[in-house]
């Protein structure tokens, strides 16, 4: 007890206080309870005997040391940071968009490796959500409900850009409408899907639609498939004929023909009082429904249109990064996918294109691999070898692969031959890419004409005569850019595009006066 009041005297003359002083003692007592008998200090620890109230002072507060605190858990496993902290553990997916690194580095030499990527960039790969078509594929889908629902007929358009989504949409909703016809307890219409160009004669599609509604049943010689359908749906439907059935019909620009009867018979189907039949119609031509099917608008039962507009930088970037996330490594460098995205966008925004593109890379990647396999073979009998091949197999496509694979995608033949021809012709293809597009197969001399001199009074260009012009379609039909059809007059001769509509757009891009008349309203 006297040491305890030497003690109290010497920290008061130190400027202590007593009840700190006193609040060490105890908290000091309390603890040499819980804790075995310390070791005899050393003879070098004499200095520290010689003052007896500093021992309790080195013990750490327990905002410092959280495992020496009360109110620390009881079962704390003792991995902490150096501050005193738990290690809080981070969710793998966090981590891995944390630190993009995490992912380990391919080998382009692994076939394994190789094989994996081109799979994930395929067109045939489905992904398991379709990204950046929700909006679409919600209204063909609610469409669909509400016939089902109704037990009504109705048809929808649905047209677009090629690549851009369509026929991906309608497998999701064919899924989507068999699990929401599961849950409400309603009846599954019969789904038949047609490919237009499978067709051997366009009025094919109506045999197909009656072998599926009546498959087995014998049908009078007399009549056509169609007149088949259309008395069927003209009176009560029988017990066997109550299922409904939705059709799809993919690549309807195939139909059109020069009456345009096939395509109007075909939408008319669901018009009839008894009808059971849900059509959609799917195609590239955005005004088909304008164009083609003027009859069905006067009796007012045009279909509604979905339009699937053409992908965008960042929704392609983003698709491709759905597609990469399902890789156990990082194959792309950021900016080689960026590049590829925004080349894409700026020429048709197809998405099919885009991956063929990302396949190309890949492509090159690996040959230039195996053409440096010799000078690696070399290179490991060096000291230094092992981190050079390291590095070298760790090697992902770059922005040099991309541009290369970018030229080799849309700088054809005909892209160098586009580029090389005077302004005038070029003014002319351009005037024939704007007529045709859409899913337009061709048009004739005069428009192209009258489109051609349009083009050059907006830009103050003088256009050439008729007869210089008349010459100019000559050598762009010799080139094989054009092809010219028959005809007396000059004026109604067909002019069909020989080239794809992307090259003509690739070559003339880099002139802002191009770039704004091929531009997509």
């Amino acid at each position: 007890m006297p040491a305890i009041t030497r003690g109290s005297h010497c920290k008061i003359e130190n400027g202590t206080k007593l009840d700190d002083v006193m609040v060490a003692r105890v908290t000091d007592a309390s603890a040499m309870e819980k804790t075995p008998p310390k070791r005899k200090l050393r003879s070098g620890d004499a200095q520290r005997q010689q003052s007896p109230v500093s021992e309790p002072m080195n013990w750490k507060s327990p905002r410092r040391c959280l495992n020496s605190s009360p109110k620390s858990p009881p079962h704390s496993d003792g991995k902490t940071f150096n501050d005193g902290f738990p290690k809080l553990h981070m969710s793998p997916i966090k981590c891995l968009f944390k630190n993009p690194s995490v992912k380990p580095d391919w080998n382009p030499k692994d076939t394994q490796h190789i094989k994996s990527a081109k799979e994930a960039l395929h067109v045939s790969t489905a992904p398991t959500t379709i990204m950046c078509r929700e909006d679409e594929q919600s209204r063909i889908l609610n469409f669909c409900k509400a016939c089902v629902e109704q037990e009504k007929a109705g048809s929808l358009y649905v047209c677009g850009c090629p690549g851009t989504g369509k026929s991906l949409s309608m497998e999701k909703v064919k899924e989507q409408l068999a699990d929401w016809v599961k849950e409400s307890g309603l009846q599954l219409p019969d789904i038949l899907s047609i490919n237009c160009t499978s067709l051997a004669k366009t009025s094919d599609i109506f045999t197909k639609i009656m072998g599926e509604v009546q498959p087995q049943k014998k049908r009078n010689g007399s009549l056509t498939p169609l007149q088949h359908l259309q008395s069927l749906y003209s009176q009560k439907a029988e017990s066997s004929c109550t299922k409904m059935m939705l059709i799809i019909a993919d690549e309807l620009d195939y139909l059109i023909t020069k009456d345009k009867a096939v395509l109007h018979n075909l939408f008319m189907l669901t018009t009839f009082p008894f009808s059971r039949c849900i059509l959609i119609g799917i195609a590239n031509a955005i005004d088909l429904a304008d164009r083609f099917l003027p009859r069905l608008q006067a009796l007012n039962c045009k279909p509604p249109v979905i339009t699937y507009r053409a992908y965008s930088k960042e929704q392609i970037l983003k698709i491709l990064h759905q597609r990469l996330i399902v890789l156990p490594f990082v194959v792309f460098q950021p900016q080689a996918l960026e590049l590829c995205a925004r080349k894409v966008a700026a020429v048709s925004g197809d998405m099919r294109k885009a991956l063929c593109v990302c396949r190309n890379a890949i492509d090159l990647l690996e040959a230039e691999h195996k053409a440096s396999s010799k000078e690696e073979d070399h290179i490991a009998c060096d000291a230094s070898a092992p981190e050079i091949v390291k590095s070298r197999e760790s090697q992902i496509v770059r922005l040099d692969h991309m541009a290369v694979a970018l030229s080799k995608t849309f700088k054809s033949p005909a892209v160098e031959t586009i580029q090389s021809l005077p302004q005038h012709q070029q003014i002319i293809l351009c005037s024939v890419v704007k007529l045709v597009r859409g899913g337009k197969k061709d048009t004739t001399i005069g428009e192209v004409n009258k489109s051609y001199v349009d083009i050059c009074k907006s830009t103050l260009i003088p256009p050439v005569g008729t007869l210089e012009l008349s010459n100019m379609f000559t050598v762009l039909n010799d080139q094989g850019l054009l092809k010219l059809g028959q005809s007396r007059d000059d004026k109604t001769r067909r002019v069909l595009l020989k080239v794809d509509e992307a090259d003509v757009m690739f070559a003339l891009q880099g002139i802002r006066f191009f770039r704004n008349c091929l531009a997509v309203n």
